[in-house]
C-alpha cells in the first residue's frame, strides 16, 4: 500500500472478494528524501495515508524497511546506466526485484500467499502459463513496467484494478469515505524530487565519477563542452548548453569517448533497433517476421513492427513506420493486442 487511491481501492477489493487482507508498506526512501514535505510517494506522509486507509478498512498494517535494498537495487542501477551512456527505467527494475520479489518474500513470512497490487495490467492462467495483459483504460495500463516478472512472480499476484477506469475507482474511494480518494497521481520517479535527475545524481555521484566531453553535431564538427554523459538522455533538447540557429536534440551518447553527439529532430527518426536481454511472457519466443506491437516507452502508444532473431540472443525490431527517440536502456515491450509477449532492454548499437 503506497498510501494512494489504487492500492487503498485494491486492497478492499480484494477484502470484498472474500481475501483475507493485510496492508504492507515498503519504506524504500532514500535518507536525504524524508525530510521533504512535498515527497508525494516515498516519504513518511505516505505511510500515513497508507495506514489511515488501512484502519478504515479494518485491515492490519506493517512497514517493511527496504531503503537499503532500494538503494542498491534501483538507485546504484540508476546511476550506473547514466554512466553507460542509457537512460535507466528504474520502475521496471523495482517491479521486478523489488515489489514482487523482497515484498513476496517478506509478505510469505506474515502468512499471505498472493500480494496484491494497484498496478493497471491484467494476470490470466492460460494453457497452464501465466500471462500478462494490459489494463482495459489505455490511459492507465502499466503491463509495461511489469514485462519482466517470472511466471512464479505471476502465479502469486493479483490485479484487482486491471479491469478498471481510474475514475471508476476514484469513485469507489469517494463512496467509501477514503480521504486519498483526490490524491493527485505521481507524475515522476519517486527517488528524484522535482524530476530533476541532474541534482539527483550530482548528490549522490562524486565529482571524478561524471564523464565530461565533446558536444559534437552528427557532421562531425565539435559544437562546445560538456560536464557529464550523465547529464544526458537521447531526444533531449532542453538544457544541451548551447547557442545555435536551429533546435538541436541529443542523437547519441558515447560513453566509450564522452561524446554527445547532436543533430536536427529529423535525424532522431529510427527504422531498426535491437534489444538485449530479452524475457519471453509465458507465451513463446522470437518468430522470425512476426508482426507485433512495440513500446518503447510507458508514454509510446506502441508501433507495429516485425521482429528477427539477432546475434548473440538478441531481437531485432523492424518498424513499419520510423518511430522517434528509441532511447539506449529503456525498456522495448512487445505486444499481441493486449497480451504481453515478453520485453528487454533496447541497445545503444
Amino acid at each position: 500500500m503506497s498510501g494512494g487511491v489504487d492500492s487503498s481501492v485494491s486492497a478492499y477489493l480484494l477484502k470484498e472478494a472474500g481475501h483475507e487482507v493485510i496492508g504492507i508498506t515498503m519504506k524504500v526512501w532514500p535518507q536525504d528524501c524524508i525530510s521533504r514535505a512535498e515527497d508525494k510517494c516515498c516519504g513518511p506522509q505516505a505511510v500515513a495515508d497508507a495506514r489511515g486507509v488501512a484502519h478504515a478498512l479494518g485491515i492490519p498494517h506493517y512497514v517493511i524497511d527496504e531503503a537499503a535494498e532500494f538503494e542498491k537495487v534501483v538507485i546504484d542501477y540508476f546511476k550506473s546506466e547514466y554512466q553507460l551512456g542509457r537512460t535507466p527505467n528504474p520502475c521496471v527494475m523495482c517491479n521486478e526485484k523489488l515489489k514482487f520479489g523482497n515484498l513476496l518474500t517478506r509478505a510469505r513470512s506474515f502468512g499471505a500467499i498472493k500480494v496484491g497490487t494497484g498496478h493497471y495490467a491484467r494476470v490470466e492462467k492460460r494453457n497452464e502459463r501465466w500471462v500478462l495483459l494490459k489494463g482495459v483504460d489505455p490511459r492507465k495500463d502499466q503491463s509495461y513496467f511489469l514485462f519482466s516478472l517470472s511466471q512464479e512472480q505471476l502465479a502469486h499476484t493479483l490485479m484487482p484494478l486491471g479491469g478498471m477506469a481510474k475514475p471508476e475507482v476514484r469513485e469507489v474511494a469517494r463512496k467509501l469515505g477514503l480521504k486519498v480518494y483526490d490524491k493527485e497521481d505521481s507524475q515522476e520517479i519517486c527517488f528524484v524530487p522535482g524530476n530533476d535527475y541532474g541534482a539527483f545524481l550530482k548528490s549522490h555521484m562524486g565529482e571524478k565519477e561524471f564523464h565530461p566531453g565533446d558536444i559534437v553535431h552528427r557532421d562531425g564538427r565539435v559544437l562546445g563542452k560538456h560536464e557529464g554523459i550523465e547529464y544526458f538522455t537521447v531526444g533531449q533538447r532542453k538544457g544541451i548548453g548551447l547557442s545555435h540557429p536551429t533546435p538541436l536534440y541529443v542523437l547519441d551518447i558515447d560513453p566509450a569517448t564522452s561524446r554527445v553527439v547532436v543533430g536536427d529532430d529529423g535525424d532522431l527518426w529510427n527504422e531498426t533497433f535491437e534489444v538485449d536481454r530479452v524475457i519471453w511472457s509465458g507465451v513463446g519466443g522470437c518468430e522470425d517476421g512476426r508482426e507485433i506491437s512495440v513500446k518503447i516507452r510507458h508514454s509510446h502508444a506502441g508501433g507495429a513492427a516485425r521482429m528477427f532473431q539477432a546475434e548473440k540472443g538478441r531481437v531485432r525490431i523492424e518498424w513499419l513506420e520510423p518511430q522517434r527517440a528509441v532511447t539506449p536502456g529503456q525498456a522495448a515491450v512487445f505486444y499481441d493486442q493486449d497480451l504481453v509477449l515478453g520485453g528487454g532492454w533496447i541497445s545503444r548499437k
